[in-house]
């Protein structure tokens, strides 16, 4: 029996036809401008202690927690901090749900990592695309609503990934209501920053099945360090504590996470935000110029979504010369669709520039 025969026989059944998440570093590695990721294109200083670095860190750092709390505006007792939204994700699934038994909905185009986590704790995916403007809907959540199994869990991703899209408040209070006893509603706040006014961060006293995802990987510019928090009632934080490994979070991330929230490191994320909303609004200027380019979505995050004729040609180009984005169209109704991570000043212009010689190559 061969080494892949022998592992494929062992692993679980549910597991053997996943494929992994395709990730922008499993997808492309290399290349010069990093525009696939929405990462930030900032890298900020912070000092390491390393004096304790032999012993092992608080399951949940205490000044850590606290920092985050009073930063979103809710209670101590409301946070978990895990590695990277990411974990909160797979918390919840393996907290809330019963393998074979369970479901989780989500509504698509969204993060994919949704549906991926589900999979493997074999927990069924239900699906309520979004409609044409990307708007919830309600008609379709409804009916899963009154299901005599009713979904645990149902993902709503806000600013939307990949379209950029809000969930307008209205709609979500009408999820929160109509799954209200039956499962809980976890809105993934990924790039509130962006959109800070449409946060529900606050409303968790309101709505008992009310949870909410956070990271520090976008505005705060720590994509690297895996640092997310998730924000619910404590009685639901309670619960995903006693699914959580034991040492979640190293010494040296909690050291720079406290340093990214402190009065100084807020404010200097907030400088970065304003400074990707200027660029991001003139690439949105420079990109509808392109032959049909059509903008897709809104601009409610640090990327942009565009649908392009020529998209396979232009990727590829793009890949050539070291420039890296990110291929949506594989996503319900997001044909030829690209996205477009918001760089830097010299990133945005080695886009547009690449971009342009694209067109003048095929002319002549």
């Amino acid at each position: 029996m061969s080494s892949a025969d022998f592992a494929n026989k062992l692993s679980a059944s549910h597991i053997r036809d996943l494929v992994p998440y395709e990730s922008a570093r499993r997808l492309f590695s290399g290349g010069h401008y990093w525009l696939n990721a929405n990462e930030s294109p900032y890298a900020n200083p912070y000092l390491i202690d390393d004096s304790h670095f032999n012993r092992y860190p608080d399951c949940q750092p205490p000044a850590l927690i606290k920092a985050y709390a009073q930063y979103a505006g809710v209670e101590a007792n409301q946070v978990i901090v895990s590695r990277g939204a990411d974990e909160g994700i797979e918390l919840l699934i393996r907290a809330f749900c019963e393998p074979s038994k369970d479901s989780i909905v989500i509504c698509p185009p969204t993060y994919g990592m949704y549906a991926i986590s589900a999979n493997t704790f074999n927990i069924d995916v239900q699906k309520a695309p979004l409609n044409a403007d990307f708007s919830l809907d309600i008609s379709a959540l409804e009916a899963i609503a009154k299901q005599d199994n009713p979904p645990k869990l149902v993902f709503v991703c806000s600013p939307n990934n990949p379209t950029g899209t809000r969930v307008a408040q209205q709609q979500l209070a009408q999820v929160l209501t109509l799954f209200a006893g039956k499962s809980l509603v976890v809105v993934d706040e990924a790039y509130i920053e962006f959109d800070i006014d449409s946060s529900w961060a606050k409303s968790i006293n309101q709505y008992n099945n009310l949870v909410i995802l956070r990271t520090l990987s976008k505005a705060f510019a720590l994509a690297g360090i895996r640092c997310g928090f998730t924000l619910a009632s404590s009685e639901i934080i309670q619960v995903l504590l006693k699914v959580i490994a034991p040492y979640p979070i190293s010494d040296p991330v909690a050291q720079i996470a406290n340093q990214a929230l402190s009065e100084k490191g807020i404010a200097q994320m907030q400088r970065q935000v304003s400074l990707l909303q200027q660029y991001q609004q003139s690439l949105i200027e420079r990109c509808q110029a392109f032959p049909n380019w059509e903008w897709v979505g809104d601009a409610c995050a640090n990327f942009l979504l565009f649908r392009v004729p020529e998209k396979q040609e232009l990727m590829d180009f793009l890949v050539k010369n070291g420039l890296l984005i990110r291929d949506q169209s594989k996503q319900i109704a997001l044909e030829n669709c690209l996205r477009l991570s918001i760089g830097n000043e010299q990133e945005n212009q080695a886009l547009i520039q690449l971009i342009e010689q694209f067109y003048e190559e095929k002319q002549s």
